[in-house]
């Protein structure tokens, strides 16, 4: 059988583990359409606008690892435009297969729709180029080795990649052929080097933790970084983005740490350490508590993706995980000393009474269980479950750095889709919700059981804490019936409720633990029902947006 164009790139994506792509159909992009539902390996998740499609995909890569987006030329790639570039800024590799018009119509330019009347047909990918880190136009005779440049690339640099795919071009047979590029091996001197460094520096220390960073789980090394954690006997904490990257209910996890305006316990363990060992960790706003963390870098030793930084020193062409690899060797186990993880707060509240924060996470962080996917929606919802430790093997994830509202919903389909065979639990809330909330309809239509808590609060409460007017017109919200979407977009048969007192919300818990179904609870609170984190953001607006 004659291998075509397409048909070449969507047998790699198979082979690197791409097996659903995500997107919105169009006439341009026809051939790829066609190409992904008549190949009975792969399956077409057809989504409600591109922009849904985008952060599904973001969901399903942070699960798997990569993902997979089609859209069509124009209109349909930069509707998914600011998806894209939430997966660049969190370091998620995600193919987007772009059909666009073909090369006859181009060369002739052309006025044809989706374009901007003026007969130019580069302009989306160059609007592209700063939000994926390789791009190109496949063509019969370049695909074969461009398709394996753009993997490397995606790979290498676990971000987004552009393919654009000549309506005329795409179904034409392949000429040429091209083997799989080989991943970078790190500078074997270096690496020694580096690992020697962080070896001699944790030696000559009486106290040490680590951070292990978000890009521990994006390149898959959570084996490698446990290993040494438990080799070497150090212990842990982590960031806000950093969250869950290793499991939380092991001893030498310490807690949070989010510089002063959290726990104090946990800053002052952190910042008084005579070496800290951050591990693709990244000091953003609300990784480090509005830039108010205090880490001494003369006792901080960084390894990041492509490089080590130790000793005023950085070592360049080494890679995480032989970083990690090679660190391990040279670690023995100590007693190192450490304190203990707080547990969280009691639920409080109770009957009649009603939803207050302190009735409403702890509640939320009782309901979760083992080897759950737990999805938190930029805003309060995230920031009150984010100090609540995670049962074992379950994973948070949060659009931390980009946080994009609206986000979570789809990617609590992309994470579903995902992984069918675990529970997705998704908070969000209703004002990130109202820009999403359409894609709740795909779980139904994919037979997918998530359970779905909207937290209603009356308008943006993050909005209101962080703006100079709370009470300001732009914070308010049009009032929807939550728990009545499910029904109307397709969702039979779930289990729907909505609670305004603590009696409602642990009959609803109690009904969800045990539902066979999909589950969606919308939870009312007062408007200013803030999580502790939320509030010292609010407190500390200056340090946040610091010049």
């Amino acid at each position: 059988m004659t291998v075509t164009v397409i048909r070449h790139v969507l047998e790699r994506l198979k082979e690197i583990g791409i097996t659903d792509v995500f997107g919105v159909p169009g006439d341009y992009a026809f051939p790829i359409n066609d190409a992904i539902c008549n190949d009975s390996a792969m399956r077409w998740i057809g989504c409600s606008n591109e922009l849904n499609a985008a952060y599904a995909a973001d969901g399903y890569a942070r699960v798997k690892g990569m993902a997979a987006l089609c859209t069509t030329y124009g209109v349909g790639e930069l509707s998914a435009i600011n998806g894209i570039a939430g997966a660049y800024a969190e370091h998620l590799p995600i193919f987007h297969l772009v059909g666009m018009p073909g090369m006859a119509t181009q060369a002739s330019r052309a006025i044809v729709h989706h374009t901007l009347g003026n007969g130019e047909y580069d302009l989306f990918r160059r609007m592209t180029e700063p939000l994926v880190c390789a791009s190109a136009v496949m063509t019969p005779q370049n695909v074969a080795y461009e398709t394996e440049r753009l993997i490397a690339e995606a790979l290498f640099h676990r971000r987004p990649v552009y393919m654009a795919f000549p309506a005329d071009y795409a179904n034409q047979p392949v000429l040429g052929s091209s083997g799989a590029i080989p991943a970078p091996a790190s500078n074997e001197p270096a690496l020694d080097a580096a690992t020697t460094a962080i070896a001699a520096l944790l030696d000559k220390a009486r106290t040490a933790c680590v951070l292990p960073g978000i890009l521990v789980a994006r390149n898959g090394v959570q084996m490698e970084m446990q290993e040494i954690i438990d080799k070497a006997g150090l212990p842990f904490a982590t960031m806000f983005m950093d969250k869950s990257v290793l499991d939380e209910q092991q001893p030498l996890f310490v807690g949070m740490y989010d510089g002063a305006i959290m726990s104090e316990e946990v800053r002052a363990f952190v910042e008084s350490r005579d070496v800290v060992l951050t591990v693709g960790a990244l000091a953003s706003d609300f990784n480090t508590g509005a830039f108010t963390a205090r880490l001494d870098l003369d006792k901080t030793a960084a390894i990041g993706h492509h490089h080590v930084h130790v000793g005023g020193k950085t070592y360049a062409n080494v890679e995480i995980r032989d970083v990690l690899k090679a660190l391990a060797s040279k670690l023995a186990w100590r007693d190192w000393p450490r304190i203990r993880a707080r547990s969280f707060d009691k639920k409080q509240g109770g009957g009649a009474e009603p939803i207050t924060a302190k009735a409403l996470y702890p509640r939320w962080a009782a309901f979760l269980r083992s080897g759950d996917i737990v999805v938190a929606e930029t805003g309060t919802a995230s920031m009150g479950l984010g100090f609540a430790p995670m049962p074992k093997g379950a994973v948070f994830h949060n659009q931390t750095l980009w946080g994009s509202i609206g986000w979570a919903t789809p990617a609590a389909v992309g994470a579903a889709a995902a992984a069918p065979d675990r529970r997705v639990v998704l908070f969000t809330g209703e004002g990130s919700h109202q820009l999403t909330a359409q894609e709740v309809g795909l779980f139904g239509r994919m037979g997918l059981k998530p359970v779905v808590f909207v937290l209603n609060n009356g308008g943006y409460l993050i909005e209101r804490l962080l703006c100079e007017r709370p009470e300001i017109t732009y914070n308010d919200l049009a009032r929807w019936r939550y728990a009545e979407l499910p029904h109307a977009l397709g969702c039979d048969g779930w289990f729907t409720a909505r609670v305004t007192t603590c009696e409602e919300f642990d009959h609803a818990l109690d009904r969800a633990r045990k539902a066979e179904s999909g589950v969606y609870i919308e939870v009312v609170t007062d408007p200013y029902a803030a999580s502790p984190l939320a509030q010292k953001l609010h407190e500390n607006v200056e340090s946040l947006y610091r010049s």
